[in-house]
């Protein structure tokens, strides 16, 4: 049986640094609302006339380079975003494939917001598990920052820029190493209105002059989605534990999606899971949405807090509403 797993793992993001401080310059928020509130310090945004692709390949070509694959040997690109460079068409991930002369892969993005990354990982492993493809390129990559009313706290203090990157194969050798084992996808569309941007798609297209400007931004129901993601987060968990007997002590590291650290410590609440088991980020980079979970891993991985044969979790939620999670045994 082919057994997939992750090769490498990587991210990118701008050098453009944004403070709690630089947001209460231009919005009514301070540093001590936004950390009490969210845990976020900071946040990186994308420079003028960098975007989407533009990080998501800097992400990619350090995936690569770790696993030292080629770009003519990447088969498929997936990416996970919900901040395309166009609307619809051409795909991100195309963009992508351009940028890296990756001329033998195909390549198309993935739409499940902040659980963009998990519900690709599990995707490449289905299509590395078919036998058909040697080398996936999965991405998670956001411009969040062009997506945002800056004028609204409730949301743009939340969300920031970033790429992380995997590259996912075929272990050949008996040994096992990151091999992904199981995943756990669920959506929730009866919730769909409680996170998306209402305009600039088909349902109701962009009319200037009629159209309210605002609504091409994100908008967000915070109670709501509070509550769906500590939910989420809770039943990934416990479920990923029971489908796989898998024991509190028997967990190395969860890898949570970064949106809140309330979300968190509510869920590990909830699961008398210590907090300490779960690799949080979140006052760095803020919310990058499917960016999040790779970001986290690839600084797991670099400060060598786990080894081979740990268990991890990845869980993610988002809008869509979508949630799941990875079980990997490093």
């Amino acid at each position: 049986m082919v057994r997939p797993y992750i090769k490498s793992i990587s991210y990118y993001v701008p050098d453009n640094i944004v403070t709690n401080d630089d947001l209460s310059k231009i919005m009514d928020t301070s540093d001590e609302w936004i950390i009490s509130h969210t845990g976020i310090k900071q946040r990186y945004f994308v420079n003028e006339g960098e975007n989407n692709s533009d990080i998501a390949t800097k992400a990619a070509k350090i995936a690569m380079e770790k696993a030292e694959v080629t770009a003519d040997e990447i088969d498929l690109i997936i990416l996970a975003t919900t901040s395309a460079d166009y609307v619809g068409f051409p795909s991100t991930a195309c963009l992508v494939q351009d940028k890296l002369g990756a001329k033998n892969a195909g390549a198309y993005d993935l739409g499940a917001a902040c659980t963009g990354f998990v519900f690709g990982v599990e995707t490449a492993a289905n299509f590395i598990k078919s036998g058909n493809y040697k080398n996936i390129l999965v991405i998670g990559s956001e411009v969040l920052s062009r997506t945002m009313d800056m004028t609204d706290r409730n949301t743009a203090v939340l969300f920031g820029d970033g790429a992380g990157a995997a590259i996912i194969t075929a272990n050949e050798d008996k040994e096992s190493k990151s091999e992904i084992i199981y995943s756990f996808l669920r959506s929730m569309g009866s919730g769909a209105d409680s996170l998306k941007r209402p305009a600039g798609g088909t349902t109701n297209p962009f009319v200037p002059g009629v159209t309210d400007p605002k609504d091409l931004y994100i908008y967000m129901n915070g109670r709501q989605v509070y509550n769906f993601a500590v939910k989420a987060v809770t039943d990934t968990i416990l479920k990923l534990m029971e489908k796989n007997n898998l024991t509190m002590d028997s967990i190395k590291y969860i890898i949570p999606h970064q949106a809140n650290i309330r979300i968190l410590e509510a869920a590990a609440g909830r699961t008398s899971i210590p907090i300490e088991k779960f690799y949080i980020n979140i006052e760095n980079f803020a919310n990058t949405s499917a960016a999040t979970i790779p970001i986290a891993l690839t600084e797991v991985v670099e400060k060598k807090l786990i080894q081979r044969g740990d268990n991890i979790l990845t869980v993610g939620f988002g809008g869509g509403l979508t949630f799941g999670g990875n079980y990997i045994k490093w």
